[in-house]
């Protein structure tokens, strides 16, 4: 299971993401006004907006608030104007590091990812750094309790899923972009219990920590989840369950 989707899930177990509920809030609806800005104000013909509303939805942000974000991002609401910008850089260990950032302010924006990537023991690199060691995926994750392995498996093979692997108590399916929206509605229809859906970059190899480095890793994702500005941080780490449950996030 990627880094990614790994602090994630630790994350979701800890409470740490019912904790940030209202910060979560804020990152939804600048995805749901770029991307209703960027595309059409439709969902059904706009697939980066139908991703980011049913996000909202699974977050139970009020249909107002989903409303008035595609109505600011269609241009009937006044509201601001940000700028997609990736960042790229090293943790500890030489993890790599991508940054997704929505801002109306990229020298802020800059100068404070690259102040947490030095505060935590990272560095920001130049664009291109590592970005070639990620690649776009679609990438579901299925609570593994009193789940027929067999069947979520011809399941989601049938729909269009690429590969599916367990980890832990979850199992994690992974898909092209492409193919993201008939593999999660296949898996929901079919009764599996969703703990995770979205459009994610997948590293292509990970790095395994342990100790200091991931603890400090885990801050360093930490940190830069809690700017306001950033949207989503994707990192090659490998840190074992038995690790991740141990340490104090």
């Amino acid at each position: 299971m990627s880094g990614h989707s790994k602090w994630h899930s630790i994350r979701h177990k800890k409470g740490i993401v019912d904790a940030k509920r209202g910060k979560m809030f804020t990152k939804l609806i600048r995805e749901i006004t770029v991307s209703a800005r960027l595309g059409d104000p439709d969902p059904e013909t706009n697939p980066r907006l139908r991703t980011a509303i049913a996000a909202a939805k699974a977050a139970n942000m009020p249909k107002d608030n989903i409303e008035r974000a595609i109505k600011k991002g269609a241009g009937d609401l006044e509201g601001e104007s940000y700028e997609e910008v990736v960042y790229e850089g090293y943790g500890p260990a030489g993890v790599a590091v991508m940054v997704e950032s929505l801002t109306d302010n990229r020298n802020r924006t800059v100068a404070d990812i690259r102040y947490i990537f030095s505060k935590n023991s990272g560095n920001l690199g130049e664009n291109g750094c590592v970005g070639w060691l990620f690649a776009k995926k679609g990438v579901i994750l299925i609570d593994a309790e009193n789940v027929d392995e067999d069947a979520l498996l011809t399941v989601t093979l049938e729909a269009g899923a690429q590969d599916m692997s367990q980890d832990g108590d979850s199992f994690e399916v992974v898909c092209e972009p492409g193919d993201f929206e008939t593999v999660r509605e296949a898996v929901e229809t079919g009764g599996f219990p969703v703990q995770s859906a979205e459009v994610t970059m997948v590293p292509q190899n990970t790095i395994s920590l342990e100790g200091k480095d991931a603890e400090k890793m885990l801050r360093l994702m930490d940190a830069l989840e809690d700017n306001d500005d950033v949207q989503n941080v994707y990192a090659n780490f490998d840190i074992s369950e038995e690790i991740m449950e141990g340490l104090d996030l």
